[in-house]
């Protein structure tokens, strides 16, 4: 069986990756499941937080990209990232000036969050068709100071912070200009392009964490907000149910999935992110965002039966939550139009 692009189906983690997974070692308090982006490592009186992420499938900011999603994924664990390593594959014929824009990129970017870069590793590849940077990113804290993707409880209402498909509106803007300016006008073409502006989480993470009453956080990444409900109910072993109604979608994001026939809610959103909140902390938490300008909405809730995973339609009617076979933005940038 041919695999679609991007993540690894489901079925395929639990039944070959996750069971290939060298030894055991009890300092490994969170190791890898479905719908969890990091891992946590004892430390003693300290916690160890790590995640790692490919960028793959945008030519433009790749080094901003690589720091900014490996952010996301340990921000969202309620740490403030420190530490990151990248590994960057270069195909043939790559310059100098190549190299130095992944790097300064990343420098920039880096200390704007207050990360250091520590290590890593740089090469050309032979029959490498595109650049790929590959980072992780690290943090230290108190032991136990965190929460998972898997904390959600039934009950727990589901906030949804900025709009859905963020990054790949931000990736086809780029990435497909030259056939978007056929559509749309200059004004809204460059505003998505602007949309790398507001993937990075980490405030948005930091914030609610601090708030207190949160009890998981997950940023959508491929398979746009679908998939990360999916994966935040995945981890958490709950259900869900979702009102289509209170999900952001920009105008930028509307005319081009438009354009493309895609689907935004399942198109990838790094730069929104997913919050599972204890209902008596719900306020609180809303407060806490919108002083820090940070738009959110309740989207949803937690339910008991892990098998019950419903949407609820704009025009009222009552449907299963769909889980993506593949994220749309590979479906786009596959088009030839």
């Amino acid at each position: 069986m041919r695999l679609p692009p991007g993540k690894i189906p489901k079925d395929i983690l639990e039944e070959v990756v996750f069971k290939n997974l060298g030894i055991k070692r009890k300092e490994v308090i969170l190791g890898p499941s479905a719908g969890i982006d990091g891992a946590v490592i004892d430390l003693g009186n300290k916690s160890l937080i790590t995640a790692m992420d490919p960028i793959t499938g945008a030519l433009e900011r790749i080094g901003w990209l690589a720091v900014n999603i490996n952010a996301n994924d340990v921000a969202t664990f309620g740490a403030e990232p420190m530490f990151f390593l990248s590994c960057i594959l270069l195909p043939e014929k790559t310059d100098r000036k190549i190299v130095e824009t992944i790097c300064t990129q990343m420098d920039k970017d880096a200390k704007e969050l207050g990360i250091a870069i520590i290590g890593g590793h740089c090469e050309v590849t032979p029959e490498l068709p595109n650049p790929i940077v590959i980072g992780c990113t690290m943090s230290v804290t108190e032991k136990g100071n965190y929460v998972t993707a898997g904390g959600a409880k039934p009950g727990d209402k589901l906030l949804f912070t900025k709009s859905a498909g963020i990054e790949g509106t931000a990736i086809l803007a780029a990435d497909r200009e030259k056939q978007l300016k056929r559509a749309l006008v200059p004004m809204l073409l460059e505003s998505a392009k602007n949309f790398y502006c507001q993937i990075s989480v980490v405030k948005d993470a930091i914030t609610a964490f601090k708030t207190g009453g949160v009890t998981a956080m997950h940023d959508p990444t491929e398979g746009g907000i679908f998939g990360g409900i999916h994966e935040m109910a995945d981890a958490s072993r709950t259900g869900v149910r979702i009102s289509e109604s209170e999900i952001l979608i920009a105008e930028e994001t509307t005319e081009i999935c438009k354009f493309f026939k895609i689907d935004p809610l399942q198109l990838m959103s790094s730069g929104a992110l997913l919050i599972a909140v204890k209902p008596n902390s719900l306020e609180k938490t809303l407060e806490s965002l919108k002083k820090q300008k940070i738009g959110a909405s309740v989207i949803g809730e937690f339910l008991k039966s892990p098998n019950t995973r419903l949407l609820m339609r704009k025009d009222g009617k009552e449907t299963s939550l769909v889980r993506p076979e593949y994220d749309h933005l590979w479906q786009a940038l596959q088009k030839k139009l």
